[in-house]
Parts: C-alpha cells; structure tokens; sequence
C-alpha cells in the first residue's frame, strides 16, 4: 500500500463496508475494476464470472483490449483484472488510483514487477488451477506424435488406402518401458510424472539447472542422452533461457520427443528446427513460443515440420481449468481487501 493510503477494509466509495468481526456477511468495496481481456480466458461464454462480480460489483469487462486501449481503460482504476495485457512501468507510474493487478495465470511476465513494488500496486497471481489441463496436454501430444495420428489422418483422407490398397505404413511406439525426463518438478512436473508411471513409463527428474542433483535428480547432461521424451515445466530464468539449445538436443537420441508447455524461452527454435529437419529428433510439441502471438514469426511455424506439434498456449485451456481460473482470482481479490495476502507476488 501506498504511504498515507488508507487501506482497503476501510474503503467507503460506495456505502459502508461491515465490520471485519461480522461472521455473517461481507460487503465488498465498490471499487472501480476493469478486465482487459475477458476473452482470452472465456470462450464463447462459457464460463461462470458469478463470483468475480461479486467480488468486484463494479467490474467492467472486456472481451480485448488493445494496446492502444489498455491506458484509457485502466484510468482510476483502483483494480485491474488481466491474463496477457501488458503493464509495464511508464503504465503503472501513470495510474495513481491503482491499488491491485490481479493476474488470471501464474506468470508474471506481462506486469513490471520493479515498478510495482516501488508504486505500493499489490500484484496477485493464481497458481495451481489449470494442473489436470496441463498434464493432460502432455500426454495427447505424446500419444500424437507416438501413434502417428495426425500422418495416419492426413493420408488417408487423401485417398492413400483407397488408391494402394494397403494402408500406408509409420512406425508406432508403446510408452510402456520408455524413460521419460521431466525438467521442472513442482506440481505440473509431479502431476505428469503420475500419468507416465500410469502407462508404465520409468520417469527421471533433472537437477535445477545451475545446481549439484539433489538426491533423486540427474544432471541435465546425463539425462537427455536417457530419455525417450522429454518434457518442460520450469520457469524462464537466466539459468534455463536457452536451456534446450543445439548443444542439449545433440545429446537426445533421434527418435526422441520434446515437449514444451513451460515457456516458449526454455527452447532456442531454430535449433528445434534444425535438429527435426535432419532427422536428429524423434518430433516435438510446443505450446508456447518466445513471441506470443508471434509476429514476427518463428521458425517452428514451417509448414515442413511435420513431425512438430504446435498449439497457441493452449495447454491450460480446459473449461474446468479456465473457471477455476476465474474463481481463482475472485478469492484474491476477496482475500486483499480483507487484508489477506493470497497469492502476493508484491
């Protein structure tokens, strides 16, 4: 909080707020909110924000918000409520009313952090929510790439059986008894490690890079020539931008398989590119790309990649994992005028 702010369980904009010792009900503060970008979390509508607005009565939504729209649409806001919109330092200096960003992701890379500590702007994200979506991405991209799907479709539909009379021939592999390494293992890391032991994978997990493997952990450079796949879940640092670059990816065996669905930085894409094109890697899946959108676009966007999966960060995107998202944030805004630190990142 700002010097000199009162905080916000004594806010008075719009009638009188209960005390904190009333057990039966809380009136939230009406205060002025906007979401800039409502339609990058909810589909067609199909989503419940009965208990953002509750949370938020004076809640006004956008389905998007360009650039050029985000200063005018934040000005005296005291919350904003966003998921990609970018709100960087001369943006935050500006808005003197701001008293909380809530975030509808874990990521915090859209919002100057720095500048919002300094500001005394609260920062929340969500954590946690889209876990099942995740894991669960992870393993159709496999099974994708394993079972050949998307080559089986496309020939078919092209009359390949009809016109040779026997059905065009790929190799497909069981996951049973294939090693499959997990670079991040927090709770995405851990939720996907239960699905391969479920198909009968055996599943190492690398040391944090730039660390000594703790117990139960294998150095990133023994690992890679291990695995069958190899899936990421940890943060862009300094110590992982780049993480999975030409030198990495020499190391894997050439039918395995990559899968990205942490951030699009961990990877330098044109050596993926590179790597699929001479037969040096099995296939890979990205659900994220340094540049989101990209445009200025990406060398993993080659329509000659064929044995590459690439989704718009998609991954979370289940319905269940988006309202839960919604109702995520809803708590967060609950908690910080309560006083309640949940989910703090400043």
């Amino acid at each position: 909080m700002r010097p000199g702010r009162a905080p916000l369980s004594g806010h008075r904009a719009a009638g009188n707020v209960p005390r904190r010792d009333d057990a039966t009900h809380r009136r939230p503060p009406l205060m002025r909110a906007v979401f800039l970008d409502y339609g990058s979390v909810a589909v067609a509508g199909d989503l419940d924000p009965t208990r953002l607005l509750a949370a938020l009565p004076g809640l006004k939504i956008h389905e998007a918000s360009s650039d050029a729209e985000v200063d005018e649409r934040i000005a005296g806001a005291e919350v904003v409520v966003c998921n990609r919109s970018l709100l960087g330092r001369a943006r935050l200096e500006a808005q003197s009313a701001l008293r909380l960003v809530a975030l509808t992701a874990t990521g915090t890379n859209n919002v100057d952090l720095e500048a919002a500590r300094e500001r005394g702007i609260a920062v929340c994200n969500i954590a946690d929510y889209c876990t099942a979506s995740v894991a669960q991405h992870v393993f159709a991209v496999l099974l994708a790439l394993t079972h050949r799907l998307r080559e089986y479709d496309r020939a078919l539909k092209a009359g390949a059986w009809e016109r040779g009379g026997e059905a065009p021939a790929w190799p497909v592999r069981e996951l049973a008894g294939r090693t499959l390494g997990i670079v991040g293992y927090g709770t995405l890391g851990r939720a996907v490690e239960r699905l391969a032991r479920a198909f009968g994978m055996d599943v190492q997990v690398a040391a944090r890079p730039g660390e000594a493997p703790a117990p139960g952990r294998v150095a990133l450079e023994a690992l890679l020539p291990r695995v069958d796949v190899l899936t990421l879940h940890c943060p862009i640092t300094p110590a992982t931008r780049g993480l999975i670059g030409a030198p990495a990816l020499a190391l894997m065996k050439a039918d395995a398989v990559l899968i990205n669905t942490a951030r699009g930085g961990l990877v330098d894409a044109a050596a993926l590119a590179a790597a699929l094109r001479a037969g040096r890697l099995g296939g890979a899946a990205v659900d994220v790309l340094e540049e989101e959108p990209p445009a200025h676009g990406s060398p993993l966007l080659a329509p000659d990649l064929v044995n590459l999966i690439v989704t718009p960060h998609t991954a979370w995107a289940a319905r269940e994992a988006r309202q839960r998202a919604i109702d995520e944030v809803a708590a967060n805004v609950t908690a910080f005028y309560r006083g309640e630190r949940r989910h703090r990142v400043i």
